[in-house]
């Protein structure tokens, strides 16, 4: 049995947060994620894909973002349960609480907080009858890697962010981008829709629209696509790689099965206290909760799990004195374990 203080469902960027601001109140933590490594999507999809929107940070990659959370909870020592799906939720006489992971290893812990992005999921795909034929041979639902495209000749199809941020991106890697959309109107942000007209214009994306792949061709790899427009019939592309970027389709998984409260396939919590769920001691956070008001915003989930964390170390520890929360740059000096020298010198939050 696995003791901890706090136990983790995901060991995404919000996940990991968490850690860090319950390392500053001296409570551990224990997290659990069905995927190998820690870093969720940012981690298994898009870790060369650069965001925008973390405060401090202009631009950064999605996998460095996860190698500095990284770093930033070392000195808290988390300890992991990772490739391995939690299962089961059961809750104690004592309010405490024993998740089952699929392997049937037992975590048990009084305060649960479940940070699963979207859950489980799987990418969208288009309805072509030999795709997965291709996949990994030129096809793929995800950018892991965009060197692999460097000085090849690429076609994405697709109409959201995904599609549009990585049409622009690979401008700059591929030796040719082609972006194919069913419509004429774009979901994605309007910026990064101006930013692909403005491609079109310099000749650096070829933008078919109205327009959908509807068959790849090549004996060993993918070697070309049949694109067939609406008014103007089809025609074939020689392309190394195509790239149908349609997004996710998300499930929670056995989580659902925990009796919390779901609405849309996502739990529902309370945000105006502490993103706790319909059962005590059970708290939400990031992309898999739901409120009036919510954005799906990593930044918004490390908010979360800040909130969230001064409600779970009064119930880990329900005799202690009263918890007076003070800015880090104030409270005072300590040295961590394991940390460089030249850390030594972060400030911690103190408990009076």
């Amino acid at each position: 049995m696995i003791e901890t203080d706090i136990l983790i469902i995901g060991a995404g960027p919000v996940g990991l947060f968490t850690v860090f601001e319950a390392g500053l109140l001296k409570l551990k933590c224990h997290l659990i994620d069905a995927l190998p490594m820690v870093g969720g999507q940012l981690a298994e999809i898009y870790p060369k894909k650069p965001i925008y929107d973390i405060p401090g940070y202009p631009s950064v990659l999605a996998g460095d973002l996860i190698k500095n959370l990284e770093e930033q909870i070392a000195p808290f020592q988390p300890n992991y349960t990772l490739g391995d799906r939690a299962e089961t939720l059961e809750k104690l006489e004592d309010g405490t609480f024993i998740v089952t992971t699929k392997s049937g290893k037992k975590h048990h812990a009084p305060v649960v907080a479940i940070a699963g992005g979207l859950g489980s999921f799987e990418p969208r795909k288009p309805p072509i009858p030999n795709i997965k034929d291709y996949e990994d041979k030129g096809v793929a639902y995800f950018v892991r890697n965009p060197e692999i495209y460097r000085d090849k000749k690429i076609i994405i199809a697709g109409g959201g962010d995904s599609a549009l941020d990585w049409s622009i991106y690979l401008t700059d890697v591929a030796k040719e981008v082609t972006l194919v959309h069913r419509r004429t109107e774009f979901r994605g942000a309007l910026d990064s829709v101006e930013k692909v007209k403005e491609l079109v214009k310099e000749g650096k994306i070829n933008l078919l629209t109205n327009s959908e792949v509807i068959g790849i061709n090549g004996k060993d790899k993918v070697e070309s696509v049949i694109v067939k427009h609406k008014t103007d019939g089809e025609k074939e592309i020689e392309v190394d790689a195509f790239l149908p970027l349609f997004g996710l389709s998300p499930k929670l998984g056995p989580i659902a099965n925990w009796g919390l409260e779901i609405e849309k396939n996502a739990i529902k919590v309370d945000n105006c206290t502490d993103y706790s769920t319909n059962i005590p001691g059970v708290f939400a956070i990031g992309d898999v909760n739901t409120y009036p008001g919510k954005l799906k915003l990593i930044l918004c989930g490390f908010h979360e799990g800040t909130i969230m964390i001064q409600s779970a170390y009064k119930i880990v520890h329900p005799d202690a004195k009263k918890l007076v929360m003070k800015y880090t740059t104030v409270s005072g000096i300590t040295g961590f374990d394991g940390v460089k020298k030249e850390q030594k010198k972060a400030i911690t939050k103190k408990i009076d």
